[in-house]
């Protein structure tokens, strides 16, 4: 591949893992201030909104990234390190895929329980799933910063 054109993928592939990563940190900051901030019903209003733009922005980001980091390898023998990254970017799609779903059922958990305040069953599902999808959130924190370590090893 050309000099140039593996420059401009690289300057891509660098710029798509600041946003998904930075994206991702950034939220889980503004989690943090809306819990302190917002209450219940104008919480689940606002990462309604802000979830349904940032899986546009996120996807667009991960999809560069894991693209352009696909094409810059793509000469590549394949070996542990190739094969690692592979599988790691597959279990992060696939738990994004899984993200998403968990986080459209919780909207409607959260707001049937606002609907429903005294309804103590209601409540301990929204709390089991809050709890599932910190595990989650971390799974796929963990995911991303796997492969932006496998990306630098495979760079180097």
């Amino acid at each position: 591949m050309p000099h140039g054109i593996e420059v401009a993928l690289a300057c891509v592939l660098v710029l798509s893992a600041a946003v998904w990563v930075g994206g991702y940190v950034a939220i889980g900051v503004v989690a943090r201030v809306t819990v302190r901030t917002l209450g219940p019903a104008d919480r689940v209003a606002f990462f309604r909104a802000l979830g349904r733009l940032y899986l546009i922005v996120g996807t667009a980001a991960l999809v560069l990234a894991l693209g352009t980091g696909a094409a810059l390898v793509a000469g590549r023998p394949w070996d542990g390190t190739l094969t690692a990254t592979a599988v790691l970017a597959a279990a992060l799609v696939a738990a994004l895929a899984f993200g998403v779903v968990q986080a459209r059922r919780m909207t409607r958990l959260r707001r049937d329980a606002l609907a429903r305040p005294d309804d103590a069953p209601l409540a301990a599902r929204v709390r089991r799933g809050a709890r599932g999808a910190g595990a989650l959130r971390a799974s796929i924190g963990v995911l991303s910063l796997a492969l932006v370590v496998l990306g630098t090893i495979l760079a180097a």
